[in-house]
């Protein structure tokens, strides 16, 4: 048979290799979170500019039917006065 120091060393070999397997996961989650992390900071200030632009078209819209419902009125005043 073996001897205990050799199977003691085969273990200690396997662990460290196990452990080097998973400290190397470890990294890849960490630097995958932190792309998602990065990701998801681009896509919200994305939407936040795209949240100011339909706020600026809904105030351009809102001044636009404001002049309209002006003019509409303003014809019908007119005509009324012939």
């Amino acid at each position: 048979g073996q001897s205990p120091n050799a199977v003691e060393d085969m273990l200690d070999v396997e662990n460290k290799r196990m452990a080097d397997s998973l400290a190397s996961k470890v990294t890849r989650l960490k630097s995958l979170a932190l792309d998602i992390d990065k990701d998801a900071d681009e896509q919200n200030r994305y939407l936040d500019g795209m949240d100011s632009d339909f706020m600026s078209v809904t105030g351009l819209l809102t001044g636009s039917v404001k002049r309209f419902s002006t003019m509409t009125r303003s014809g019908r005043d007119n005509r009324k006065l012939l």
